[in-house]
């Protein structure tokens, strides 16, 4: 069933209301009340008759009345009770406010997956339990003891905190941001963010989603329904706290180097949502997505009464990966007959200390008609000839609606009475330039991700059966490991070039290996305990003949022998060495909420010392896969050497799209570090250094 009958009921049961005030059954019952619900209110208290006017009785039996949505207040040991009765008088849906559950340990869990299982049984939906009710102004319905009532509006918060939720109420109040539904999910029993995500994309009432999360219950089910929520309204979310998710192994670099919460930011990424980094950027961000249309590009015109802000605003458009917009001739031939001699009139345009409301309307209709413009931040500094509020009405009437307008009126009191008019006129306004900013960056990066072009996933054509085979062989005598050799059988099997190579257990196996494949050559100790062969003196190269492979084949065991006495030996890997080129990393580790998760870095300094790594959910597409290059801070580095040697950065992309239908198609794959990932010229193929994977061994 949907869940329309949470939010359109005609009749409303408060199971546990209270006389007195301060209770939570008595609140839930009064803003039950106060907020004008027009359906039937019936009252469940056995030891009164009435309450606020009221009649109560002592059981819903005895109302003898249809209940579309039970609200239970009542204590722990009494909530399975009440749910059978509020369903047995027809109740499709059921919020548990009361509180005592998971949160408080295994008995109560046990008892909370008991209210589960008698509302599935009868096909019935169940918000909470521990959680603080649920609002929809559009029907006047406060089933809630959240106290404040919101105004009607365009924005649905939904929170695993109850006091989030509260707080979420109390900002929208502050900055004049409608409500149109308030969902407190607690211990997410039956109803989860999936089911609300879905909900709330059809809900024509919702233009922003706004959540609050410390969990999620089922990764691939989020990004599904965050993914389709996005494609018709801006989602934005703030994810607190981190979960472990298995990225701890220390095999390899891909494990080591995961943040705990970076699966979160990369299904955030592939699925459109917003993410806010802190509760203040949360509602900054939620404001201008409701407030103002999308920016068509990004292009930022900076109007100001002062110059060091615009300059402020300036360096933050820049840092933020925006570009200052270059104004066109026109609209700079337009602005010096409007503006006085002395008004700079490039970007950012300074109108002057002394600015009068009409210069900010003049300057904000020229940026509009402007084509080389896609977003107006607007500054205003408190000064002796500043007017606030009438500035801030000429600004409402000047604004077209054709690009999105962001304000920051600097300062404290001086300015309040212009912030209260743009709150008033419905523009979002920031104290200061750096969060007008970032709000601009996040409406141009969601506005970038709506508008992609659909996303198509390249298969290659690759060899399943020979990888089948290597993994059932492994996971046969129980090894969870996959050293080099067959490492790269399995990425050569994917399309990846690999070296030539053999594997030797003698001094003359070596030679002759080395005389096949044509020197120089390289040394590697194969063995399933040795992960960091180079730590261990288990790498020599540049081989250039016989003498070499045969001395640096006896230092190798002599020095193996010292630093790993008690490692298994399967013997010393003579492979072809590598032309020179760029060092890069790709791995992919599986994450157990959101599947696998692709990694991408530049060697050396900037993966060792900078960590300086990108990530994102498989499968990718070739687009999402150079995206991921161009997150990384390093990506200047490897943009210059493109333009100097040509590096082939759609090799590396390439790369990423064969590991992530090697992990795509092989789920016992757990985790793949390819380091190092030697690329070279455009037109050349990169070629894998060195390769580990590890497997599920259940």
């Amino acid at each position: 069933m949907n869940l329309d009958v949470f939010f359109t009921p005609r009749s409303v049961a408060v199971v546990g209301a209270s006389r007195t005030p301060g209770k939570v059954g008595h609140d839930v019952l009064a803003d039950l009340i106060g907020s004008g619900f027009k359906g039937e209110i019936i009252v469940v208290n056995p030891e009164t008759d009435a309450i606020l006017g009221l009649p109560s009785y002592p059981d819903l039996q005895s109302c003898n009345r249809q209940v579309d949505l039970a609200v239970i207040v009542v204590p722990r040991d009494r909530v399975l009770d009440a749910i059978r009765e509020s369903i047995d008088t027809g109740a499709q849906a059921i919020v548990v406010i009361s509180a005592g559950f998971r949160e408080l340990g295994e008995e109560g869990f046990e008892i909370e997956k008991k209210m589960v299982d008698i509302c599935r049984r009868r096909a019935v939906r169940m918000l909470g339990p521990n959680c603080l009710g649920i609002i929809n102004t559009h029907h006047d319905l406060n089933a809630s003891f959240a106290g404040r009532f919101p105004d009607k509006g365009p924005i649905s918060i939904f929170s695993q905190s109850g006091a989030v939720c509260a707080a979420m109420l109390d900002l929208c109040s502050t900055r004049h941001l409608g409500v149109s539904k308030m969902i407190s999910i607690g211990n997410k029993a039956d109803i989860n963010e999936i089911d609300l995500l879905s909900w709330l994309a059809q809900d024509d009432q919702t233009k922003v989603i706004i959540g609050y999360l410390e969990d999620i219950s089922a990764g691939e089910g989020f990004v599904k329904a965050a993914e389709e929520a996005a494609a018709t309204k801006p989602v934005v979310i703030m994810k607190s706290g981190t979960t472990p998710t298995g990225l701890k192994a220390a095999a390899s670099h891909t494990g080591v180097l995961a943040p705990l919460d970076s699966a979160y930011g990369a299904a955030f990424r592939r699925s459109g949502v917003v993410q806010a980094e802190t509760f203040e950027a949360l509602f900054d961000y939620s404001a201008a997505l409701a407030l103002q249309p999308l920016p068509r590009g990004d292009r930022v015109l900076i109007i100001t009464n002062a110059g060091g802000p615009g300059t402020m605003a300036a360096d933050a458009v820049e840092k933020a990966g925006l570009r200052v917009a270059i104004l066109d001739n026109r609209t700079i031939t337009l602005l010096r007959e409007k503006l006085p001699r002395e008004s700079a009139v490039n970007n950012p345009i300074d109108v002057l200390g002394d600015a009068d409301p009409g210069r900010y309307a003049a300057a904000i209709e020229s940026g509009q008609i402007d084509d080389s413009v896609d977003a107006i931040l607007l500054i205003m500094t408190p000064q002796t000839m500043t007017r606030p509020a009438e500035t801030a009405l000429a600004v409402a009437a000047a604004i077209d609606g054709s690009k999105p307008v962001l304000a920051s009126f600097m300062g404290g009191k001086d300015v309040l009475p212009g912030r209260s008019e743009l709150s008033a006129a419905g523009l979002p306004d920031f104290d200061t330039p750096e969060r007008a900013v970032a709000a601009l960056k996040a409406m141009h990066h969601y506005s970038l991700w709506k508008n992609r072009p659909p996303r198509q996933i390249t298969h290659f054509r690759v060899n399943r059966r020979r990888v089948e085979r290597i993994i059932t062989r492994r996971l046969r005598t129980g090894r969870s490991t996959v050293g080099e050799i067959k490492g790269k059988d399995i990425l050569s099997a994917y399309g990846f070039k690999i070296p030539a190579g053999s594997l030797a257990i003698t001094q003359e196996e070596a030679i002759e290996i080395a005389e096949r494949i044509g020197y120089p050559v390289a040394l590697k100790i194969a063995s399933p305990n040795i992960i960091h062969k180079s730590d261990m003196g288990g790498i020599q190269l540049n081989l250039a003949n016989s003498e070499a492979v045969e001395d640096a084949f006896d230092l190798m065991m002599l020095k193996i022998g010292k630093r790993a006495p008690e490692a298994q030996i399967d013997g010393i890997y003579v492979e072809q060495m590598i032309p020179r080129g760029l060092e890069v990393i790709l791995g992919m580790n599986r994450d157990p909420q959101f599947g696998p998760m692709l990694m991408f870095g530049l060697g050396g300094i900037f993966i060792e010392v900078l960590k300086d790594v990108a990530f994102h959910l498989a499968p990718i597409t070739e687009s999402e896969a150079i995206q991921m290059l161009k997150s990384t801070r390093s990506y200047s580095m490897l943009k210059n050497r493109r333009a100097k040697h040509g590096i082939d950065i759609y090799a590396i992309a390439s790369g990423l799209q064969r590991i992530s239908q090697l992990a795509t198609d092989f789920p016992q794959i757990t985790e793949i570090d390819i380091n190092p990932f030697i690329v070279g010229d455009i037109g050349s193929e990169p070629v894998v250094a060195d390769v580990h994977l590890t497997l599920a061994t259940s």
